[in-house]
């Protein structure tokens, strides 16, 4: 087993986890900070901890590209299925890394543990599906890394390093969301191209990132309500100040509202939001 460092706190193994370059190390640090915090074996924050970083480690490897150069995908061929898990396997990095931060860049917010203990089993599992992605790449002969990818996810954690609420707005509530509304076709264009084990993989992701949209629409209303904001209204005002461009339908409206996100919040906002 890879040896990782010692963890002080629940911050401390975040930051660490963010900062580890190494992504057998960033995901079973990641893991077990969520085990120990779950066991209450970790206080939240100490004087040790490190500061949180602007950017997390990265291997040298995936070259990272502006979105709009990255190829399009076609998974009627073994390399247009490699090439989307790979694009899958950084978004499941990314997601990592997210979840994380919100967890130790907020860590001073005055919000109830159990903030903690959901986004902790939202790191949890971002590592399980990176592994999950990563194992299947090695299965069809290429790894992550292989390919080019883009750093969008990460801007977004970036423009809102500063505010909860919008990260909240940004992160579980649209970029999350979007997954529920892409990768139902995926599974089914995956089983037409005969490819069940990727299929089942994102099976997988799938029900998971339902309970994490989730888990960023309860904490939403939870800071909308405490700041005697209407949830619906607050959104739209976030995403206009934060976020770059429109929302993208088509919309899965059955797995969004089974996750606390009404059409309230997002069915005004399919036209571009910054004017």
């Amino acid at each position: 087993m890879t040896d990782i460092p010692p963890i002080h706190s629940l911050r401390d193994g975040a930051v660490r986890a963010i900062r580890a370059a190494d992504l057998d190390i960033k995901t079973l640090l990641a893991q077990e900070t969520a085990r120990r915090w779950s066991e209450r074996s970790l206080s939240l924050r100490s004087p040790r901890d490190a500061s949180v970083p602007d950017r997390p480690g990265r291997p040298e490897k995936p070259d990272l590209i502006p979105p709009r150069q990255m190829p399009k995908r076609a998974l009627t061929t073994d390399k247009g299925r490699i090439a989307l898990l790979h694009a899958i396997a950084h978004i499941e990095l990314n997601a990592v890394d997210l979840a994380l931060d919100i967890v130790a860049r907020f860590a001073s917010e005055p919000v109830p543990k159990s903030f903690f203990d959901g986004w902790m089993q939202v790191a949890f599992e971002e590592a399980k599906h990176f592994r999950m992605v990563r194992d299947r790449l090695r299965q069809l002969g290429a790894d992550y890394g292989d390919l080019p990818a883009h750093d969008g996810l990460w801007q977004a954690a970036h423009d809102t390093r500063n505010d909860l609420t919008a990260r909240l707005a940004v992160v579980p509530l649209i970029l999350e969301a979007r997954g529920l509304d892409v990768t139902p076709a995926l599974q089914t264009r995956m089983r037409e191209a005969g490819d069940l084990e990727s299929a089942a993989v994102l099976d997988v992701i799938y029900e998971d990132e339902k309970g994490h949209v989730a888990v960023g629409a309860k904490w939403f209303r939870f800071l909308c309500a405490r700041q005697k904001r209407d949830p619906a209204a607050a959104f739209q005002a976030l995403v206009r100040a934060n976020f770059r461009g429109p929302l993208k339908a088509p919309f899965n409206d059955i797995a969004r509202a089974e996750a606390g996100l009404t059409p309230s919040f997002y069915r005004s906002m399919t036209a571009s939001v910054n004017t």
